[in-house]
This record gives structure tokens, sequence and C-alpha cells, in this order.
């Protein structure tokens, strides 16, 4: 298992269609964890959520946050972020980046409906600013 260098875990997480698995913490003080959709804007993470989803809760009170993105075929590795948000309800924004998402995970034919849908209001636009990456490949080698 070999460390990867800043640049090669910002491309990792740039490739493909990989989700990234998202943890904020509960004001109980439970781990939630779920999935993501998200693009880079130079080394910030960009995605959107809907205002009353666990997440979005979670970071108006918490700006914390850690995710981990994985390649689950050998030689398999990952990518941990953790950081804090910034939210922004922009619509001019959140059009763009709902659009860059949609365009990666849904393809360029399906980006516009999606984008659309996915910056209306009550969406929010969440930008990951990473405190700390750890990111590791070749795993099987």
């Amino acid at each position: 298992m070999d460390k990867m260098t800043n640049q090669e875990a910002l491309a990792f997480l740039s490739t493909g269609r990989r989700t990234g698995k998202v943890a904020v913490v509960r004001e109980d003080g439970r781990p939630h964890v779920t999935p993501i959709w998200f693009v880079l804007d130079g080394e910030q993470l960009v995605f959107n959520t809907w205002h009353e989803s666990v997440k979005a809760r979670c970071l108006q009170r918490d700006p914390r946050i850690a995710l981990c993105v994985d390649q689950e075929q050998p030689p398999y590795a990952f990518v941990m972020v953790e950081g804090s948000v910034e939210i922004t309800t922009q619509p001019d924004e959140l059009l763009r980046f709902a659009t860059r998402i949609a365009a990666r995970y849904m393809g360029e034919e399906q980006a516009e409906e999606y984008g659309k849908r996915n910056s209306g209001e009550g969406e929010l636009m969440i930008r990951v600013t990473p405190q700390k990456i750890i990111a590791r490949k070749g795993i099987a080698d």
C-alpha cells in the first residue's frame, strides 16, 4: 500500500462516477453517514442536498465533515477527507454546480434536466474545504 500525493488524490476524486460517503455528527453525538454525488472545484469538494435532510441540518449546526471515496476493485484505493463546510443558496452557483454534478453522474444528455431539478428552492450547495486528506493506493498489492 502506498500513499497518494495530493495531486493523485485530487485526480482520484475526479475520476469516474465514484460516490462519496459523507459523515456528519448528529446533535446527540451519533454519526450519520450518507452517499453523495460531488465534483471538485479546485481542491474543494462540492455537493448539494435538500435543506431538510439530516446531513443539511447537521452541517448547519456543526460545519465539520468527513468523507471517504473508494475504488471497489483491485488493487483498491481510497481518499478520506476531513474538513469544514460553507453552505450557500445562491441560485446561479446552485444551478452551475448541480448541472456539473449531474453531467458527471447522469451524463451530459441529462445534465440540464437534473441540474434544474437539484438547484431549486430548498436545495443547498455544500462546499467542503479539506483540512486533512489521507489517501492510499495499491492496497491489495
